[in-house]
């Protein structure tokens, strides 16, 4: 009875974990300067939505003049029913928005389509068919005409994708979709200019966590639970509250799930000194949802302990934060 309910029980997260892969995203990057500094950088992780609010300053006496990008993660597709995607965009797949001094500023968006080093944007383009097949513009594979179905085939963009119940081969999407977003912007020299962003995260989902007292003393799933403890620094504290929560039995009986977000944060450091001053404010979206993460050298605000904040931060590490409650 034992081994059955432990074979259940792991059968249960692993259907859990298959549900939805969070992507990692984080804010705008700019290109390397010595002439501009980050005085301050607000950034708010919510699950349905991140903003971040950054202040600069030109530190010289002439105006500067940098590339700005969002970098958006590249979506495999031959991976897409796993992944979490926050709209049905084929384009803004993140539903993203800059303003400069207050004013909405677009960026250019710029996508691709790619197998290994080969780009395939324009035999997609040639027969009309999205780079970012999602929402109203998924492709129906079956409903392309035949001589298209095989060019596609032959160059390596459908890759199969299992058997109709009557037997037939079918195929699906396998390239990967780069997708950035640039623009210039220009620093006026003697004052401060306040560039604001936001976007839907990706969120990674499970109908259970695998941090439930019968699945982390589980052989079977010992090194994914160090992962996890490793990944978002789970406490001694923050298990003995799930388990009050949820208990040791075998069922989840108290409905607990798991949301994941990850941001990337170190990868933005490209101005002249540290950020003068940061602060993280994390919102579970409830009060009663367990929160952890690793904050590294975040100090956490006597007044919300969701609120983290640095003086002269660099970032060294991204962001991995787990939430688990009902939802």
């Amino acid at each position: 009875m034992a081994i059955a309910a432990l074979q259940l029980a792991v059968s249960t997260i692993a259907q859990a974990n298959d549900s939805a892969a969070e992507l990692s995203i984080g804010g705008l990057q700019f290109v390397r300067s010595n002439d501009i500094a980050m005085e301050s950088e607000e950034l708010r992780i919510a699950l349905d939505r991140v903003s971040v609010r950054y202040q600069f300053a030109n530190t010289t006496g002439k105006p500067v003049t940098l590339t700005v990008a969002f970098p958006l993660p590249d979506i495999d597709l031959s991976e897409a029913d796993n992944i979490a995607l926050p709209s049905s965009d084929p384009i803004n797949f993140v539903d993203f928005e800059t303003r400069i001094d207050g004013t909405p500023t677009p960026l250019t968006i710029d996508q691709r389509a790619v197998i290994g080093d080969k780009d395939v944007s324009a035999l997609l383009h040639q027969f009309k068919l999205p780079l970012l097949p999602i929402g109203t513009r998924e492709i129906r594979v079956a409903d392309l005409p035949a001589a298209t179905r095989t060019r596609l085939i032959d160059e390596g963009l459908l890759m199969p994708a299992g058997t109709s119940d009557n037997g037939r081969q079918q195929y699906a999407p396998g390239w990967v979709t780069k997708t950035s977003a640039v623009r210039q912007q220009a620093f006026p020299p003697g004052r401060k200019v306040l560039v604001e962003h936001e976007y839907r995260p990706s969120v990674g989902a499970s109908s259970d966590t695998i941090l439930r007292w019968i699945l982390r003393h589980s052989t079977a799933l010992s090194s994914e639970v160090e992962r996890y403890r490793r990944d978002y620094c789970i406490t001694d504290a923050f298990l003995a509250e799930l388990d009050k929560r949820a208990g040791t039995g075998q069922a989840n009986t108290a409905m607990l799930r798991e949301r994941r977000v990850s941001y990337v944060l170190k990868t933005g450091a490209n101005w002249a000194g540290p950020i003068k001053a940061f602060r993280l404010t994390i919102d579970p979206g409830g009060s009663d949802r367990l929160v952890s993460f690793c904050p590294g050298k975040l100090k956490a605000a006597t007044t919300n302990p969701l609120e983290y904040t640095a003086s002269d931060f660099k970032p060294e590490t991204d962001l991995r934060i787990l939430i688990i409650g009902k939802f």
